[in-house]
């Protein structure tokens, strides 16, 4: 292995094994942002336990939330807007391989999250996929398709179950001393 793999896999296991276990959001945060090139806003919150596949490739708006335990596929890019609220141990794939490619070859395809929007427990968000504003996806949902604004999908793999209300208006602060 060359010397950049060895750091750029070392980066990783720091960043997975030791800095995402860290309680304090601060230290965190400063890792993240100049180690891991992620891009957010202040108040935003990566809770612990977190684990990324790349470094790069994440940018989060203001006054977002992920909670602890979930996994970030950063390799082909994902963008979170603002007041999204991502629930504990949620998979946010964005690198697949091609089923038709006689090589399995590996392809990259870019997550968009608009604001608003809230993920539920253990939900799992497939490459490709934008998510509208003010959407939300039911605890252990596979989301294999875009969903359209203000939307509630749930299932495997996941179907509108009903529209969400379109005035919504709020901020997320689950700012906690240990997470």
């Amino acid at each position: 292995m060359k010397a950049k793999g060895f750091l750029s896999e070392l980066r990783l296991y720091f960043c997975n094994e030791w800095i995402g276990k860290l309680p304090s959001h601060t230290m965190r945060r400063w890792f993240y942002r100049r180690v891991m090139k992620f891009q957010f806003k202040t108040e935003t919150f990566i809770f612990m336990h977190c684990s990324f596949d790349a470094a790069r490739g994440l940018t989060i708006g203001r006054d977002s939330v992920i909670n602890g335990r979930c996994r970030l596929d950063t390799r082909g890019g994902i963008y979170i807007g603002n007041a999204v609220s991502i629930s504990q141990e949620v998979i946010i794939l964005t690198a697949d391989h091609d089923p038709d490619s006689t090589d399995f070859a590996g392809r990259n395809r870019k997550v968009v999250i608009e604001d608003y929007v809230w993920i539920g427990t253990r939900a799992i968000i497939l490459p490709g996929v934008t998510i509208g504003r003010g959407a939300v996806i039911a605890a252990g949902a596979v989301v294999s398709k875009n969903v359209e604004p203000f939307t509630v999908v749930a299932g495997v793999p996941a179907q509108c179950i009903k529209k969400r209300r379109q005035d919504i208006n709020y901020r997320l602060n689950y700012h906690r001393l240990f997470q």
